[in-house]
């Protein structure tokens, strides 16, 4: 894993972004946030659990399904499976060492 900072890359409300093996950063300060950190690290897990190209893939499908499902793009995003399974064990720092395989599917629904 390697931390990446850069402003330009992201959209106004978007803090960080995981592209295996980089996280990128809206800032250094973010750096020292460990629910960020940890947050994107779930996502690199995703990653190579779907070998990089088809976690992309699907989470641009799901993304246009729930778009198209709640009629907003916020919305929309907070749904996506990956981003669920990342945002509900955040803050569990064990997740990680304890998590299932393809466990972002038990966020489907």
């Amino acid at each position: 894993m390697f931390i990446v900072i850069t402003s330009w890359l992201f959209a106004k409300d978007f803090r960080g972004l995981a592209i295996y093996p980089f996280i990128f950063l809206r800032d250094k300060s973010l750096r020292d946030n460990p629910k960020i950190i940890h947050h994107e690290k779930i996502h690199l897990r995703q990653q190579i659990e779907m070998l990089w190209i088809f976690f992309f893939l699907w989470y641009g499908i799901e993304f246009l399904i729930r778009w198209i499902q709640f009629k907003n793009p916020t919305v929309a995003y907070f749904n996506i499976s990956f981003e669920k399974e990342a945002y509900a064990n955040e803050i569990d720092f064990d997740y990680l060492k304890n998590r299932k395989f393809w466990s972002f599917t038990k966020y489907l629904s």
